[in-house]
């Protein structure tokens, strides 16, 4: 799939403009500041209806204005799509082909996107949260089921977790409606585990293989999922997570009510990077890190292509420069002839540009975007 047709209008400081992009490769070059960052945000919301840097959607509306508009045309192997987002201060609103849709989890996933930020290169040493965000994005975008589950996980969560502090506060005393919200959560948390077993199988067999062409290491790199309940294995069904995670919940009624949190679920577990056995976290370099990251990255592409036939965009921000000559190459080598990129750079000098042939070069400037020719476009 490509996106050809762009449009975005009072989105971050980004003047209204209307590009046709190339099919292959367009890099966007910029200083800080200038709207790179804001361009790659805008297709990442087409295609997910959020935003990768903040949980408030309001924040994407330019200043003084009341709204955000960004639409695409998308082109795919049986067909193509037109994609439309308004963004308001009430919230958003979808189309697929004019036809507003009542549920963003029937629009999510008519264009796939991967993202790739220096921020990503902390995947494997950085905080849980960040793992946990990562699944969450990218199964999401592949599966409506996953995305409905997860975001009626964090709802019921919230529920619940407000109703403990209503408990140890004294001003609820009804243990029974906790009990109704844990079996609730129980159910939907396993649907949800069992879904990031079911592709974290997929995603760890593309990785190794990314790997170990980036690297040309002898050493194999596994991914693990960790459930904050150790008893949860791959193998369980829905109903026997279920079952593990009420145990659980039960077993740890007043301890939660004590903390007023819920102690165990998606929301606490991780995801565990071995290299040959070890923990990359604790015994991999910094150059094995941001390699196991890169593999990631690159096996989320296989991910997509295996399960919807199309290969997603590919959104590279900023991040060449966070890659030597020989990581670059191995990434361009890997994507080539495959996905439709997008890069951001503040300059061209130092990043291995031999093997792109022909890309679409645009500069960004005070959020206007120009060919490099010196052409406007839009």
């Amino acid at each position: 799939m490509y996106l050809k047709h762009f449009i975005a209008q009072n989105y971050r400081n980004l003047e209204p403009f209307d590009v046709n992009f190339d099919p292959n490769v367009n890099i966007f070059i910029g200083q800080n500041a200038q709207g790179k960052t804001n361009l790659l945000e805008a297709i990442y919301f087409l295609a997910l209806t959020r935003s990768h840097r903040t949980s408030n959607d309001k924040e994407l509306i330019a200043f003084g204005q009341d709204y955000a508009n960004i639409s695409g045309h998308v082109y795919k192997i049986q067909n193509d799509l037109a994609l439309r987002v308004l963004i308001t201060k009430k919230g958003k609103k979808v189309w697929v082909n004019r036809i507003e849709q009542a549920k963003l989890s029937k629009y999510v996933g008519q264009l796939n996107a991967i993202l790739f930020s220096p921020e990503d290169l902390d995947l494997i040493k950085g905080a849980p949260a960040l793992r946990r965000r990562f699944m969450d994005q990218e199964f999401g975008q592949v599966d409506s089921e996953y995305l409905y589950f997860a975001g009626k996980y964090r709802q019921v969560l919230q529920q619940k977790n407000n109703y403990l502090k209503q408990l140890a506060q004294g001003t609820a005393h009804d243990t029974l409606f906790l009990e109704v919200l844990s079996d609730q959560l129980a159910g939907i948390a396993a649907e949800v585990i069992v879904r990031r077993f079911k592709f974290l199988s997929y995603l760890n067999e593309y990785a190794r293989d990314a790997y170990a062409y980036i690297s040309s290491s002898k050493e194999k790199l596994t991914i693990n999922y960790r459930p904050s309940i150790s008893e949860i294995t791959k193998d369980d069904t829905v109903e026997q997570v279920y079952q593990k995670l009420l145990t659980r919940y039960q077993k740890n009624q007043q301890v939660e009510v004590l903390k007023r949190t819920t102690l165990s679920g998606p929301h606490r577990d991780d995801l565990e990077f071995q290299l040959d056995g070890k923990d990359a976290h604790l015994y991999g370099s910094q150059g094995q890190q941001r390699t196991i990251a890169l593999s990631v990255k690159l096996a989320e592409i296989q991910l997509v292509h295996h399960l919807t036939a199309e290969y997603p965009l590919l959104l590279l921000d900023d991040v060449m420069s966070e890659l030597d000559h020989d990581r670059q190459s191995a990434l361009l080598n890997y994507i080539h002839g495959k996905t439709q990129t997008f890069i951001t750079t503040t300059d061209l000098a130092g990043i291995s540009w031999e093997i792109i042939k022909k890309p679409q070069v645009y500069r960004i400037k005070a959020g206007k975007i120009y060919l490099e020719e010196g052409k406007m476009n839009g």
